[in-house]
């Protein structure tokens, strides 16, 4: 039985792929790679590959590479903390950046996307490129966030200050340019504000524009390709494209006016909509009652009471009371709509997911998952480029299966092999149990002269 449950263990470990690296989880490190480049297209929802045509995307990517239709991204969903999230592989609460405006009450100091230089508000973590450095390679970036601020006091190796009038083929340029002059690069990361600064303007749901502006993202993928092709890059590179968050429909119908629930004098407002920071001014428990019944399409939560799955708790930097709106409402003081299309909200909406895909000699061809963790992409991403990871909440398991060197057992496969190793064991089991119990009878010819349990006495002489 013992040796049945061992057995039954061992199938399920190796099928699930974990028994590969058992006793050497660190033997992937400091092989030969080849570089990686990572892709941001801001704001790319991930049901616009379901909704809109993008055949650059579905040519070069889709058919020989991989999709991983949604990722479930960090709370809160806006770009500067999954930007951080995707780069470190930290929930929002670890690595610092909580939100795009955030106050911190010990230095008493304000950030903001204006004013977001200062290290200090990027020190809470490790971002790739710093540890692609520490390993002995360089990197090249252009204007993916934080890659220009001397994070520990070190930047990219290679970077573009932000410009948003530096177009996306100038960015290519530029990167092509060090992955194919110096061997030594081997990260580089591309950050480009559409579809993002078009859903914001007109919504996703206006898909005149949208078809628009999602036509151009898919002509600057056929753009990349042939950059890379051009640069003996392509099939050389391992490339990944994704997003930081999706977008959701906004309308003047559904705001939420905080002047209407209490004053101006009771709070600092931090941030606002659709997750609204704020400092009580007067008593927090007379703040916090006021606006958790001021409406019903708003979710208030001391910091204390913010639910665990939101991993968003557990820094200085959030504020002591937070505002959640429903998805689609947009919190104001007072005032118009501000953009009919918005992110920010709950992490498990599946509006506010983004997508990844990726191609290269590391990556499966024409492979497909349902989903798994933006915070999962930086453990794979130190495994494609060699290095070591630092502390995380990600886990290489969850996306291993999109590397063609890794085996892998969807779960549904795992799942008949169990049923079907059960099956197998317990048939031999009872085998074992009834041949055990017809060995005695078949190796005792006089037992028909035994007495029965059930007779009487025997007559004795």
């Amino acid at each position: 039985m013992w040796l049945s449950c061992f057995l039954l263990a061992f199938v399920v470990w190796c099928g699930l792929g974990i028994c590969d690296d058992a006793g050497n989880g660190t033997a992937f490190l400091n092989r030969s790679t080849e570089p990686l480049l990572l892709v941001s297209f801001d704001g790319f929802r991930a049901d616009y590959l379901k909704n809109y045509s993008f055949p650059n995307l579905k040519k070069f990517f889709f058919s020989d590479g991989v999709l991983v239709e949604h990722l479930t991204n960090v709370f809160i969903t806006k770009t500067f903390p999954n930007h951080y999230s995707i780069v470190t592989g930290l929930y929002a609460e670890s690595h610092g950046m909580v939100a795009s405006k955030m106050y911190d009450p010990i230095t008493k100091t304000k950030f903001s996307i204006a004013n977001d230089t200062d290290p200090f508000w990027w020190n809470e973590a490790t971002p790739i490129w710093l540890s692609t450095q520490k390993a002995g390679y360089k990197t090249a970036t252009a204007m993916w966030p934080g890659t220009d601020i001397r994070i520990h006091n070190r930047t990219s190796t290679y970077y573009l200050h932000y410009n948003p009038n530096v177009t996306f083929q100038e960015r290519v340029g530029n990167l092509t340019k060090h992955l194919s002059e110096e061997e030594a690069v081997r990260f580089a990361a591309l950050y480009w504000e559409e579809p993002d600064y078009s859903g914001h303007k007109y919504g996703p749901d206006n898909t005149t524009q949208m078809a628009k502006v999602l036509k151009e993202v898919d002509d600057h993928i056929g753009f990349l390709v042939d950059k890379l092709n051009k640069s003996g890059l392509w099939g050389k590179i391992n490339v990944i494209i994704t997003s930081d968050h999706g977008m959701t429909q906004c309308s003047q119908d559904r705001l939420i006016k905080l002047d209407q629930c209490i004053g101006e004098k009771n709070y600092t407002l931090v941030d606002l909509s659709p997750v609204t920071a704020v400092i009580p001014v007067t008593n927090s428990t007379y703040v916090y009652n006021i606006l958790k019944n001021c409406h019903p399409n708003m979710k208030a939560y001391m910091k204390a009471e913010i639910p665990d799955r939101l991993h968003y708790r557990n820094n200085e930097r959030i504020q002591p009371i937070i505002l959640v709106a429903d998805e689609g409402w947009t919190i104001v003081k007072n005032g118009p709509l501000p953009r009919l299309g918005d992110h920010g909200y709950d992490n498990a909406l599946p509006s506010m997911h983004p997508f990844l895909a990726a191609y290269g000699p590391a990556f499966r061809k024409g492979y497909r998952m349902t989903s798994f963790n933006s915070v999962d992409i930086y453990p794979l991403m130190c495994r494609l480029l060699g290095i070591e990871e630092m502390p995380n909440n990600g886990s290489f398991v969850n996306a291993r299966c999109l590397l063609v060197s890794e085996k892998c057992i969807n779960l549904p496969e795992v799942i008949g092999l169990v049923i079907g190793v059960l099956m197998v064991l317990t048939t031999l089991t009872c085998l074992f149990i009834l041949m055990k119990n017809r060995v005695p009878s078949a190796s005792r010819p006089f037992a028909r002269l035994e007495l029965q349990d059930d007779d009487d006495d025997p007559l004795i002489s």
